[in-house]
């Protein structure tokens, strides 16, 4: 783990953060800063700053956690569609976005360009009741 590293941090429990899933390799949690409600970011718990970096089967347990968590996206929030990516842009620490679509654009980059092309807006945080709530419905099987 990398000692400055945010997403380490959590890992380490040196920061809050609503857990959905965690077991020995990766921990999902919910986005600080969700693009919308049920945002959750998925990590491998090892660092590694580039997606491409992460050993096939760590990345492997990633996507499936993520397609757990997707499946219970849709029945929670009653959406068809599910997005999933990778990045590294903001903390460098590999991670997996996985979000309820429920509009075709909501994971387009203009949830973040509201300062323009060359700025950055990191979209409003939810009230920690809700986050604490969304995070108990997306832990549940």
């Amino acid at each position: 783990m990398a000692h400055d590293c945010l997403f380490c941090r959590i890992v380490r429990r040196e920061l809050p953060t609503h857990i959905v899933h965690e077991d020995d390799e990766i921990m999902a949690f919910l986005d600080l800063h969700p693009i919308l409600p049920g945002h959750v970011l998925v990590i491998p718990k090892a660092h590694h700053v580039w997606f491409e970096d992460v050993p096939a089967p760590l990345a492997a347990r990633v996507v499936e956690c993520s397609q757990v968590l997707a499946r219970r996206m849709k029945r929670l929030y009653e959406v068809e569609r599910v997005a999933m990516f990778f990045t590294g842009i903001h903390v460098p620490h590999a991670h997996a976005h996985v979000m309820p679509m429920h509009e075709i654009h909501d994971v387009t980059s203009q949830a973040y360009l509201g300062e323009g092309l060359a700025g950055f807006s990191a979209p409003p945080p939810l009230p920690q009741d809700r986050m604490a709530a969304i995070a108990r419905e997306l832990s549940e099987d």
